[in-house]
């Protein structure tokens, strides 16, 4: 197999990669959409985030990647061999990457009849689609703008449930269909509609790079993997492998990162005062910002976290008002963003909270917040 070019060892794209990360510590956010013109390593990022990512445990002859460990994740198949019984056999795996081709068909994506064995012993089994394939992986959709409006509802569907239903011919199966959903595009070649562009949990605008010494960088780089590809990837193994710790130390931490009532309204009164429409956005942010929380190695999330989730999270939901163009509604969500920057730098200077007080309402333990009516101003000041 040819090696792949080392996540590591892309120059910039802090927030493409960052937004990456993120996801694949908690797939549960939903993906992300990396829009950009030609050549800005979109499709590089993605097939790198997949190289680093941390191996998993699977049922070996399964075909949907089941999770031995979580039994209630398991397909239809599975857990009828362990109601009847039988033991699962268990490898581990590196974690797929799967490619998703822009001519795909309903069938091809979420599974189907098998043709021939239904017509040479006249049985109904069902045959796996992309999503069995992609289970706990990583799926990448290349000019997701391109695709079928209906796939692509069918992919954003699966990311958001979890699992695969199919009803068809007779047969009625499901699978889990849990993966990180990585989708590109240059807006350039047409713009995806709205209603299907909220469905991407964040999405990242990205510009080819204009400083010389960067852009010099990412030419000897290129030049280095392109001429010796094994020398390129062991010298950015290091770099890789740490990142790799990281995400799995952070998949740990995950379920035992905190929030309090605070959070949310600060949350939900960033998402008011900039007219975002739906409530979408707000559990984005939340689950982003514990992500991102869990990756700092913190088990609460703070204003740093939810800035970031923001920034990540409502710039493609920004309502484009008339004669207004998007590139400003951008500029005003950066500008606040920086104001609540400059806000949490004069807050780290003062004298720390004690954590007594810090932690008095975690979401997990019945705190006296939920019975206090909440400030008419935010008290985090984000807006």
């Amino acid at each position: 197999m040819r090696p792949i070019f080392p996540f590591s060892a892309i120059v910039n794209q802090d927030k493409m990669k960052m937004a990456l990360i993120l996801n694949a510590i908690s797939p549960q956010i939903g993906g992300v959409l990396i829009r950009g013109e030609r050549g800005t390593a979109k499709s590089t990022a993605a097939r790198a985030l997949a190289a680093l990512l941390p191996e998993i445990d699977v049922v070996s002859d399964c075909p949907f990647n089941c999770d031995p460990l979580h039994p209630e994740t398991l397909c239809d198949n599975c857990r009828a061999r362990v109601e009847g019984g039988e033991p699962l056999p268990v490898a581990r795996r590196k974690t797929r990457f799967v490619d998703l081709p822009v001519s795909a068909t309903e069938d091809r994506v979420v599974g189907t009849l098998d043709i021939e064995l239904a017509i040479k012993k006249g049985e109904r089994h069902f045959q796996p689609g992309v999503l069995a394939a992609a289970n706990r992986g990583l799926l990448y959709v290349d000019e997701v703008n391109l695709l079928d409006d209906h796939v692509v509802d069918l992919l954003l569907d699966s990311a958001a449930m979890g699992v695969n239903v199919v009803e068809r011919e007779g047969i009625s199966f499901s699978h889990p269909a849990r993966f990180i959903l990585v989708g590109t595009m240059n807006p350039e070649e047409g713009e995806l509609r709205p209603q299907l562009l909220d469905r991407f949990a964040l999405c990242v605008e990205i510009k080819g790079i204009t400083d010389p010494r960067a852009r010099m960088d990412i030419l000897e780089r290129c030049i280095a993997f392109e001429r010796d590809p094994e020398s390129f990837v062991e010298e950015w193994e290091v770099h890789d492998k740490r990142l790799s710790q990281e995400i799995a130390r952070a998949r740990v931490l995950l379920p035992d990162v905190t929030y309090d009532e605070t959070d949310l309204y600060a949350i939900a009164e960033l998402s008011a005062g900039l007219q975002v429409d739906g409530h979408r956005s707000d559990i984005v942010i939340l689950k982003t910002a514990l992500a991102h929380a869990a990756y700092a190695g913190r088990d609460r999330i703070n204003k740093e976290d939810i800035l970031i989730a923001a920034s990540l999270a409502l710039p493609h939901r920004l309502k484009k008002q008339p004669f207004q163009e998007t590139e400003l509604r951008f500029q005003e969500l950066e500008e606040k963003l920086a104001e609540a920057r400059a806000e949490l730098s004069e807050d780290q200077k003062a004298e720390p909270v004690p954590v007594s007080q810090a932690s008095v309402s975690p979401v997990k333990k019945k705190s006296l917040a939920t019975r206090q009516k909440l400030p008419a101003k935010s008290p985090t000041g984000l807006l």
